[in-house]
């Protein structure tokens, strides 16, 4: 009798972490966060794309299907239609940065929306950030560096917190029922 609450809770946990490293076999959305850092500004940001829209090319990339991006202590939200080449653009594209870490990185050209008589923009290719002046030329531009975090899928998530309340609730009978005995 001991062994059955056992083999339930090592079955329940079994799937649960299963479905939490699990990838879809069809195309799925895929959400992103990223942070820019500059000496001069941060910024954080979103991003989301379907996965089957992939281009089929030697750099494949994809669409993005939303973005939503503010630098700290501004008000103005950029979003995918905030790019210069909008709908084209922004996209995303899989890449591997200096560090030697594989990811995914944005394209993605966006004007200052905060001060719409500047001639300031703003420019992230992978983990590149760049602040420029479209009408001086001359003028050095301020770098900085952009980083990427996958958002995880709910659903897994949910998954893993439902086989875990199971296990945990499964235990719990099996302590009661031993003092019951006792």
């Amino acid at each position: 009798m001991k062994l059955v609450p056992r083999l339930v809770l090592a079955a329940t946990l079994t799937l649960g972490f299963a479905t939490e490293n699990a990838k879809s076999a069809s195309a799925a959305i895929i959400n992103y966060a990223f942070t820019v850092d500059s000496p001069v500004t941060k910024g954080n940001g979103f991003f989301s794309f379907d996965d089957s829209t992939f281009s089929n090319e030697d750099n494949p990339v994809a669409t993005i299907k939303s973005l939503s991006f503010q630098f700290d202590g501004d008000s103005t939200v950029y979003t995918e239609k905030d790019d210069t080449k909008y709908p084209e653009f922004p996209l995303v594209f899989p890449t591997t940065f200096l560090s030697g870490q594989t990811s995914l990185g944005l394209d993605y050209l966006f004007n200052d929306k905060s001060n719409p008589s500047s001639s300031i923009s703003y420019e992230i290719i992978g983990d590149d950030f760049t602040i420029f002046s479209r009408t001086s030329p001359d003028a050095e531009p301020i770098l900085g560096r952009v980083s990427y975090t996958q958002v995880p899928e709910p659903t897994p998530l949910v998954g893993t917190l439902f086989a875990c309340s199971l296990g945990w609730m499964m235990k719990r009978k099996v302590t009661s029922m031993k003092k019951v005995r006792f």
